[in-house]
C-alpha cells in the first residue's frame, strides 16, 4: 500500500488536547494503524493526554522540542524517536524557532 501525504489535506487543530497554538496535521487511518505527519509551529504544543488507542511512536523529521511521557522529559531533535506506550500520559512542546515536524504511527 502506498500513502501519498502530498494528496492528503492538512487539518488545523487549535489548542490540541489543551495545548497552546495551532497544530497542523495530515492523517491516514485504517484498521491497523494511524499515520500522521504533524507540524507544530514554534511555541505551540500538544497538551497532556493519555494514549488510549495504542502505542504512539513519533519520529522527529525537523525542528526541536520537548516531550514528557509519564513525567519523564525527553529532548526532541531530528533523527530521534519518542515512544509513548498505550496507557501512558504525554505532551509535546515545540521549544525551538522553527516548525517541529513529526512522523507519527499509532499502533
Amino acid at each position: 500500500m502506498l500513502i501519498d501525504f502530498y494528496k492528503i489535506k492538512e487539518s488545523e487543530f487549535e489548542n490540541m488536547n489543551g495545548g497552546s497554538g495551532i497544530v497542523f496535521a495530515k492523517m491516514f487511518s485504517d484498521k491497523f494503524a494511524r499515520i500522521i505527519v504533524s507540524r507544530i509551529p514554534a511555541g505551540a504544543s500538544i497538551g497532556k493526554h493519555i494514549q488510549k488507542t495504542g502505542n504512539d511512536l513519533n519520529f522527529v523529521a525537523s525542528g526541536t522540542g520537548v516531550a514528557f511521557c509519564d513525567g519523564k522529559q525527553e529532548k526532541l531533535i531530528p533523527g530521534v524517536c519518542h515512544i509513548c506506550p498505550k496507557g501512558s500520559e504525554h505532551l509535546i512542546i515545540n521549544d525551538g524557532k522553527e516548525d517541529l515536524v513529526l512522523y507519527t504511527v499509532i499502533f
